[in-house]
């Protein structure tokens, strides 16, 4: 996942990265994609993601069908949260990835997989990106620790730790877990956004579920070719945001 020091692209060149979404050239099928992804994906999860995630989605009407614009789309989450969608051609550094949220951008693929490909695709697509993230960038303290947790990673990576807050986001932003009340939901994109392991996550009895720590979640590795073997809970949305918040750059890089 991470670059050597020599290959690290400055962070301030993330505005190079960024390409015209291309909605015009999306076909007919691409848009039929769409529907279908999200179709199912929503009626997967139904009451399974926490409740903050649905109400994203009405916020931001993600509904509407077809691929979102960037444009209408970012003239309501802007509005919102300050936050705004960029196209990118795929996956970016991550010196440029977490410097951009600093910034409060997101960046978004300017592709869509196909119908070969609906359970698996290895680079994040404009589905994951949309679906799995957006709709949680429309509230705002989940925003303001997105932001955080980009300024964290410009700061560690700067000072040679960055997979220190690559495994933070991956275990609250991307694969976290919440409870809601009584009950065990999904928080992360990357769950959100995929069919198969918003099940496994869930209803697996061969993984483990720990509560979740922001100490815990630096010192846990993870794996992104397959379903996670172990997944972070955190007692509450609330807390999540809460915990990540209060980390600050010098505690995250002290040995």
């Amino acid at each position: 996942m991470f670059q050597s020091q020599v290959d690290r692209p400055p962070a301030a060149h993330w505005p190079t990265y960024v390409v015209d979404q291309g909605w015009a050239d999306f076909t007919a099928e691409d848009h039929a994609v769409w529907d279908l992804l999200f179709e199912r994906q929503v009626d997967l999860l139904g009451t399974r993601v926490i409740g903050q995630f649905l109400d994203g989605i009405d916020l931001l009407r993600l509904s509407h069908p077809g691929i979102p614009e960037l444009g209408e789309l970012n003239a309501m989450l802007t509005s919102r949260t300050g936050w705004r969608t960029v196209a990118v051609p795929g996956l970016v550094p991550d010196p440029i990835f977490f410097a951009m949220l600093s910034e409060r951008v997101f960046p978004i693929g300017n592709f869509i997989r196909t119908r070969d490909e609906l359970d698996y695709l290895e680079a994040p697509d404009c589905f994951h990106d949309l679906f799995g993230h957006i709709p949680m960038l429309a509230h705002h303290d989940f925003a303001e620790m997105v932001e955080h947790v980009g300024r964290l990673g410009v700061a560690a990576i700067a000072a040679g730790h960055g997979e220190r807050v690559a495994r933070i986001y991956w275990h609250s932003v991307e694969f976290g877990l919440a409870r809601e009340g009584e009950e065990l939901k999904i928080l992360g994109a990357g769950l959100a956004s995929s069919f198969g392991e918003a099940h496994f996550s869930l209803e697996s009895e061969t993984v483990e579920r720990l509560p979740f720590s922001v100490e815990r979640a630096v010192n846990t590795p993870y794996r992104h070719d397959v379903f996670q073997p172990r997944y972070l809970v955190s007692g509450s949305l609330d807390q999540t945001v809460a915990d990540v918040l209060a980390l600050s750059p010098e505690e995250l890089q002290a040995d």
